[in-house]
């Protein structure tokens, strides 16, 4: 199964318990594959960055660039899909596409009213954990 996690629950999975860590643990396992794409991984760095100048004592960078070279990189360049009504949310679902995902994990409220794209789930993490895993 080929799954894209949104920016915050990676960054949930990597700093608390709960249903984004245990996706994580999940996917160190190999119960599914993590997509990403250029655009994701520039939002994951931002954000990553961001938490690092509050937390200098974490070594966040680190587990990010572990993720990210454990993950199929696609290339979305072409693919202009606009639903979303937050458009920076549109990156997720081209991400999936040009994968050919089956899911999208996010706890973005714009992304889940969706709820489906293209035969692509958009669930949240314990939805994913209860229904995918």
């Amino acid at each position: 199964m080929r799954v894209v996690l949104d920016t915050n629950v990676l960054i949930s999975g990597i700093f608390f318990s709960g249903p984004p860590a245990e996706i994580l643990t999940h996917w160190k396992n190999r119960a599914f594959e993590s997509v990403v794409s250029e655009p994701i991984i520039t939002e994951y760095v931002r954000v990553t960055e961001e938490i690092a100048k509050k937390f200098p004592q974490l070594e966040i960078a680190e587990v990010l660039d572990l993720f990210i070279v454990n993950s199929k990189v696609v290339d979305t360049r072409g693919l202009e899909i606009r639903l979303c009504e937050d458009p920076d949310d549109d990156k997720f679902l081209e991400c999936a596409v040009a994968g050919e995902c089956q899911a999208i994990v996010s706890g973005d409220k714009h992304l889940l009213k969706i709820k489906e794209f293209q035969g692509i789930k958009i669930i949240k993490p314990r939805d994913f954990l209860d229904n995918c895993l």
